[in-house]
């Protein structure tokens, strides 16, 4: 990464992780596939919902008959951590138009946000709307391409388990936690490692009484609190 927020930067910065979206995306078009949906509906479902895990769990839900108001409400509390996160990413667009802050914080993804939230670490806290809005872009238009593609695979591939493409998401976090931690110089690494250590072990417990989607929402807002503290007691 460099400080430039041109939005051909915005492309190159954000093709590295594309990969993650390929791997994930291909994956819910054969599995969508598989559960007896067209190929229309796989993209109709990626270009309108546009959020993976919700998406996996429409499917479920719709094979299963289940309400509308229970999927309805199953989809909102999934993504419910993307107010907070649209809510960190306003700060850097204060300046720009209210349609402008909509479009950004509508294809907002936990992958551009973490992309983003790497990226003011190269340019004094600053992040533009051209640079965000490709990042953003890039990043829809791949995961509509990619389940369109593992819906068309499905034929072919009946069993998308086998490949361990849900691992490539994982490994695309994983990056992207890496150029934080060595990116970030307004923090110090000790307390950043020490911040990761105490999301990990909450997440590992909360896993035992919290449903998954709810323990995501419940662990940003519980260690967003305790890292503020041990900033300002130790750091």
């Amino acid at each position: 990464m460099n400080s430039e927020l041109a939005f051909k930067q915005g492309l190159k910065d954000t093709l590295p992780t594309v990969f993650g979206y390929i791997g994930i995306g291909v994956a819910f078009g054969m599995i969508a596939h598989s559960a007896g949906f067209n190929l229309w509906t796989i993209l109709l479902l990626s270009l309108i919902v546009y959020a993976g895990s919700a998406q996996f769990i429409i499917i479920t839900m719709l094979t299963v008959h289940s309400p509308l108001l229970s999927i309805v409400l199953s989809v909102f509390l999934v993504n419910s951590r993307i107010i907070l996160m649209s809510m960190t990413t306003a700060t850097y667009f204060k300046n720009e138009s209210l349609l402008k802050n909509i479009f950004i914080g509508t294809l907002l993804t936990d992958e551009t946000f973490a992309l983003g939230m790497n990226k003011q670490n190269y340019t004094d806290g600053k992040l533009s709307f051209s640079w965000f809005n490709a990042s953003n872009l890039l990043a829809y238009s791949v995961w509509a391409f990619s389940s369109l593609l593992g819906g068309l695979l499905g034929n072919l591939l009946t069993d998308p388990q086998k490949l361990g493409l849900g691992f490539a998401i994982i490994a695309m976090f994983i990056g992207l936690l890496y150029l934080q931690l060595i990116g970030d110089k307004t923090l110090g690494f000790k307390l950043q490692l020490i911040i990761v250590g105490i999301t990990m072990v909450l997440f590992y417990f909360g896993l035992t009484i919290i449903p998954s989607n709810l323990l995501v929402l419940f662990v940003t807002l519980v260690v967003c609190a305790i890292g503020v503290g041990v900033k300002h007691v130790f750091f």
